[in-house]
């Protein structure tokens, strides 16, 4: 989802160095503009959570229905994304 959405921003001339930054920068471009639901900027939160919780902390379990969320929510983003960009 991650780097789908940095595509989308690279669409519209705008790059960003940190996760932070295209996290902020597709709810300002995408989601305040009403061109994309707010439930897939929270989906692309969501999921850059996972990833930190995943990377930096060991004793969290992540189970298998969180993983099968994950990948609905990501195929649903791929699709819109794919619908954005053309």
């Amino acid at each position: 989802m991650f780097y789908a959405a940095e595509a989308m921003l690279i669409g519209r001339g705008l790059s960003f160095s940190t996760h932070s930054g295209v996290l902020s920068a597709f709810g300002k471009q995408f989601v305040r503009s009403g061109e994309v639901p707010k439930e897939f900027h929270q989906a692309l939160i969501m999921a850059e959570q996972a990833r930190i919780q995943g990377d930096y902390d060991i004793d969290e379990a992540f189970s298998e229905a969180d993983a099968i969320r994950q990948l609905q929510q990501a195929e649903a983003f791929l699709e819109m994304a794919k619908s954005q960009i053309g």
